[in-house]
């Protein structure tokens, strides 16, 4: 059997509005991420090794990703890994894709689908924290969902920053690099997206305005968080599923430790707030912050694998 093998390229070739409109798709189909198999953690020597696996009456599928925190230093790249897609009836191989190439794209998406509900048309000052390929995809992703007026890049290395920064004004954007560690940024943000590997908060979440969206994507861990306890009590909060928030988010298990925060502040999971079941009000109405939460999902991943795949094939 010849397997074919979706590299960079053919990943890159759905773009981020394929990708989002592949998991928006699959949510208004029915899927509950409530309900998704969970990710596998295993400790190994280089790092952490991710298991994720996923099925539809479609297609099934399992990414074997994995976090290297000392790869950056030698010139690799920190998330390594490969995505196994099969058909769900027989389980025989459809297709091999490379791993990273993937979660840089899916993961993306998924902060713009929750984007493309939680905001409006125009975003006048986006805040972007980190400057790796996260922060990239990320600002691709907003910028095919949303027309942004302004950019902020904040990051601990000030060249990189400004190297994000040109990578914006050459998209047309008006951008720069943060000063120091750009934490008062945020009080003139209505978008603010964290994309760092920080364990502790970037800023001072009592500073964000009403009504501006958080998006934090950085850790899936109990005790790493990019956002503090000041910003989650304020916020309406919406997860990809509660079930996977409550058990992996320490932007969330911290406050609720300390008491500042209850599971009821959850106030939609992403399938929710696509369809619109099971949650009070529209987002605009939403008092505070919207903060939106992802640890990232094998679900997502098998969405968008799939999308790549009919994308690819003749």
């Amino acid at each position: 059997m010849n397997l074919p093998l979706l590299g960079a390229d053919d990943i890159e070739a759905l773009g981020p509005t394929g990708a989002v409109d592949a998991l928006e798709a699959a949510l208004s189909g029915g899927l509950d991420p409530e309900t998704a198999p969970a990710r596998h953690h295993v400790t190994v020597p280089g790092g952490e090794l991710l298991i994720m696996p996923a099925t539809t009456r479609q297609v099934t599928g399992v990414k074997i990703a994995g976090v290297a925190p000392d790869n950056p230093a030698r010139g690799l790249p920190r998330i390594t890994g490969s995505y196994l897609l099969l058909d769900a009836a027989t389980l025989l191989p459809l297709a091999l894709l490379d791993g990273a190439a993937l979660t840089t794209l899916r993961t993306p998406a998924v902060s713009a689908l929750a984007i493309r509900h939680l905001t409006g048309p125009v975003v006048r000052h986006l805040v972007l924290f980190g400057t790796g390929p996260q922060a990239y995809g990320h600002l691709d992703a907003v910028l095919a969902e949303r027309r942004v007026e302004r950019v902020t890049v904040v990051g601990r290395n000030p060249h990189r920053a400004e190297a994000l920064a040109e990578h914006a004004r050459r998209l047309g954007v008006d951008a720069r690099a943060g000063q120091g560690h750009g934490a008062g940024e945020v009080a003139t943000a209505d978008l603010v997206l964290c994309c760092t590997t920080s364990a502790t908060p970037l800023f001072d979440g009592s500073l964000v305005p009403d009504g501006a969206t958080v998006v934090a994507v950085g850790s899936h861990t109990p005790d790493a968080r990019e956002v503090d306890t000041a910003l989650v009590s304020r916020s309406a909060v919406i997860v990809e599923s509660r079930s996977a928030a409550l058990s992996e988010a320490g932007d969330l298990l911290i406050p609720l430790a300390e008491g500042a925060f209850g599971a009821e502040g959850i106030v939609a999971n992403l399938a929710e707030l696509v369809t619109g079941r099971n949650i009070e009000g529209k987002p605009a109405d939403f008092e505070g912050p919207r903060f939106f939460k992802s640890v990232g999902m094998g679900w997502e991943d098998l969405a968008v694998a799939a999308a790549v795949h009919r994308n690819s094939t003749p």
